[in-house]
């Protein structure tokens, strides 16, 4: 993703996040999750990442109708996608789809990622989303290692 595909008012940080504003006088909409909830799951994020070395990035929306081939196309977007893992959530689907980069799929397996889907699984059955992915994210980075 580079910043010139991004809409008016976002910005792609130097970590890789996207980061955005509204105009003044419209109507903001307000975001599904707590301050709280986005701050442990930042927190948990950074915490990955410079732990391991592996950019852990996190997606929260529609995959279509095959969440799996919605994942493989979302994938390459994600910053340094080859040292990367994607963590893709499709509420509405129910469905959870993990994917990692050539450089770390020694490190992030299918056995790690089954571990971040197991780890998620709980939390969601119990309708917290946030607390599902932070669990998953931290299952992972431990697995990972450095």
């Amino acid at each position: 993703m580079v910043e010139t595909d991004l809409p008016h008012g976002y910005a792609l940080t130097s970590s890789g996040r996207v980061s955005g504003v509204h105009e003044p006088g419209t109507e903001f909409r307000r975001a599904p999750f707590s301050d709280h909830e986005l701050v442990a799951l930042d927190n948990a994020l950074i915490e990955a990442t410079r732990a391991t070395g592996v950019r852990f990035t996190v997606f929260i929306g529609d995959l279509g109708g095959a969440p799996a081939a919605g994942a493989d196309a979302l994938f390459p977007t994600v910053p340094d996608a080859e040292r990367a893992v994607l963590i893709a959530v499709s509420p509405n689907d129910r469905a959870i789809e993990v994917r990692s980069g050539h450089a770390i799929e020694d490190r992030a397996n299918d056995r790690v990622c089954q571990l971040g889907v197991t780890a998620a699984s709980s939390s969601f059955r119990q309708g917290q989303l946030i607390d599902g992915l932070v669990s998953a994210v931290r299952v992972m980075a431990a697995a990972i290692g450095r």
